[in-house]
């Protein structure tokens, strides 16, 4: 049989980054939650979590902090039907769901989604960003029950439902442009122009320039991991970048910014993968990203 008292203790810890926080939230002592998940690791033979600032959780340690998260999601719907089976004696558990997006979904659609869910359920979100290119490895790994990712194909045992698409538009100041591009936006001319990169995973400039010229192009960049950051170090003249459209409207109408090559935007093709299993429970946060998107993103055809 499982131990579901140091189960919890070690996807608490895993929550929480730490023993003690992870004590506070299952209202025991941190030497409890210690002595809980020893004695689990050694009954397993395996250490499941990583100790440090903060403390992560091991293959076979995720391993476990999924099946407890789908064993919340199951419990939680069972309680709304029998709600005579909850032990009033114990603290309120409340289901964390783990999910992944890019950052500039984040910063311009997905939360008005996920907000859209919790406003109406009483779930807690614990988000992850990376690059949408690689938020599928998180669902591949089991770290996250569902996640927004440019990869069509879908990750075993998850379902693919299409977004759209988000738009991005090749952005700078006027003044910037004066001083990079005077003679016009060449590929020599961006060669030189520095251009702002969120991080070593992030690809959008690299794609725009190689569709609008067709080759490769090496560039110097600043390193800003932040969308807003992106828009801010855009308007003051740092240095180019693709903007998402939703962000980068407003100053484009107003000529804050300008388009480098006007009317050649990147569209992004964005998918939700949600876990089969979690998917059955919780249609109403699919469908809350679903609506959103298919409002705020580019649909086929527009």
């Amino acid at each position: 049989m499982i131990d579901y008292a140091a189960a919890r203790a070690v996807a608490a810890i895993v929550r929480t980054g730490s023993f003690e926080k992870a004590a506070l939230s299952l209202h025991v002592t941190p030497s409890a939650v210690s002595q809980r998940v020893k004695q689990l690791e050694e009954r397993l033979g395996a250490v499941l979590i990583e100790r440090g600032t903060p403390c992560t959780a091991t293959e076979k340690g995720a391993l476990l902090c999924r099946h407890m998260e789908r064993l919340g999601i199951l419990e939680k719907e069972l309680m709304e039907h029998l709600p005579g089976l909850a032990d009033l004696s114990s603290p309120s558990r409340h289901v964390t769901l783990n999910v992944a997006t890019n950052a500039d979904s984040l910063g311009t659609w997905f939360l008005e989604a996920i907000a859209s869910f919790t406003g109406k359920t009483d779930y807690l979100m614990n988000i992850a960003i990376d690059d949408q290119d690689h938020t599928a490895d998180w669902l591949r790994r089991g770290k996250v029950l569902a996640a927004v990712t440019s990869n069509a194909d879908p990750v075993q045992e998850c379902r693919v439902t299409p977004l759209g698409a988000l738009r991005y538009h090749a952005t700078a100041s006027p003044q910037f442009l004066r001083r990079h591009f005077p003679t016009g936006v060449t590929a020599e001319a961006c060669e030189t122009a520095p251009a702002l990169t969120f991080n070593q995973k992030d690809r959008l400039q690299h794609i725009w320039t190689r569709r609008i010229f067709g080759r490769e192009i090496s560039f110097p960049t600043h390193w800003l991991p932040s969308t807003q950051s992106f828009l801010e170090a855009s308007l003051a003249g740092m240095g180019w970048a693709l903007n998402p459209a939703e962000l980068a409207r407003d100053h484009l109408a107003s000529g804050r910014l300008v388009e480098l090559v006007p009317g050649k935007p990147l569209d992004v093709p964005l998918f939700w993968q949600i876990n089969r299993l979690a998917a059955k429970h919780l249609h109403e946060l699919t469908r809350a990203v679903v609506r959103v998107a298919r409002d705020k993103l580019v649909q086929p055809g527009a």
